[in-house]
């Protein structure tokens, strides 16, 4: 078996790393929207309250200060890859183009957390314009995570993705993807509209006097369910498809994944969505969202005439792991 001049386990394992910690980013972000201290900062951007270190910081304060700084460093490690990337990957590799496209999203990150906070779209704000630059963070959010998964992916070995001549099986990823982003972006104003009018109760405001985001959490669990079931049954049949071991591998954890949010979206309702839970119903979406992304980039990678994916070094490295 010859060795894929692509592969570098070193670089692999850093992608990984970087994973992880983005994932942490990001969870910290969601703890600063449900303890309403995006504002900690004032209408200030890049600094906190017209200083570069915040002096006497209330516990709001501190809380939006140190997502700004993880965020700052989670820019400076995904730039750090793309230059490893660039040195000891060859020309060419898929992993470069993963590592470029981690730094634009997480420069787009950056840029619509500004807004948000130069905006004045956060706090206690509730229009329009909020849920849609929440729906917009989440989005960003979930390729920036994807482009970053794909980069340890493929730094490790695997193939590139080729979507020309892979009939129902690209159709059914791409339909989950989609179908997916669709429900992150229901999940994001559902979280908005537990953060700004909490729930005192199981049941829901359907009040034509309600506001619009209490009125909207009847849609999320709706379209979680029927979107969850179309993403498990579809990994199944790609399974069948694409036997390979690693497809198996990730369509089965896209189950399991989809399992879990079931019960932990039941456990967040019923216990009047505290923040701790809101953080772990999250956690559980982005391991989903990356269980899905690698299982769509190893069904639908290149394959040799003969249909099997093209044999290389990453056999004989860790896979990245799904958070």
């Amino acid at each position: 078996m010859s060795i894929n001049p692509n592969a570098h386990k070193g670089f692999a394992r850093a992608a990984q790393l970087v994973l992880a910690y983005t994932v942490a980013v990001v969870l910290w972000g969601a703890y600063v929207r449900a303890t309403g201290s995006g504002a900690g900062c004032g209408r200030h951007w890049p600094r906190c309250n017209g200083q570069t270190i915040p002096r006497s910081p209330s516990a709001e304060t501190i809380i939006e200060f140190t997502h700004r700084a993880t965020s700052g460093l989670a820019l400076l490690a995904v730039v750090a890859l793309l230059l490893y990337g660039f040195r000891r990957l060859p020309k060419g590799a898929p992993a470069r183009a993963g590592a470029v496209a981690s730094v634009v999203l997480m420069l787009t990150e950056a840029a619509v957390g500004a807004g948000l906070v130069l905006l004045e779209l956060v706090g206690a704000n509730s229009s329009g314009w909020r849920a849609f630059m929440m729906a917009l963070h989440l989005v960003n959010t979930f390729f920036l995570l994807g482009a970053i998964t794909l980069t340890a992916w493929w730094g490790a070995g695997a193939p590139r993705v080729r979507l020309r001549g892979q009939g129902a099986a690209a159709a059914l990823m791409l339909s989950a993807i989609v179908l997916t982003l669709i429900v992150g972006v229901t999940g994001a104003i559902t979280a908005l509209g537990d953060t700004l009018f909490p729930k005192t109760s199981v049941g829901l405001n359907l009040s034509p006097t309600a506001h619009f985001l209490e009125r909207l959490r009847v849609v999320h669990p709706a379209i979680a369910i029927a979107t969850g079931v179309f993403v498990v049954l579809s990994g199944a049949a790609v399974r069948r498809m694409r036997p390979d071991p690693s497809t198996v591998r990730f369509s089965r954890m896209l189950a399991w994944m989809f399992g879990l949010q079931i019960v932990a979206g039941m456990v967040n309702v019923v216990l009047l969505v505290p923040v701790w839970m809101q953080i772990v119903h999250l956690l559980l979406a982005d391991a989903l969202w990356i269980a899905l992304v690698l299982t769509a980039a190893s069904a639908l990678a290149e394959r040799n005439p003969h249909g099997h994916v093209e044999e290389t070094a990453r056999s004989r490295l860790p896979e990245p792991a799904a958070l």
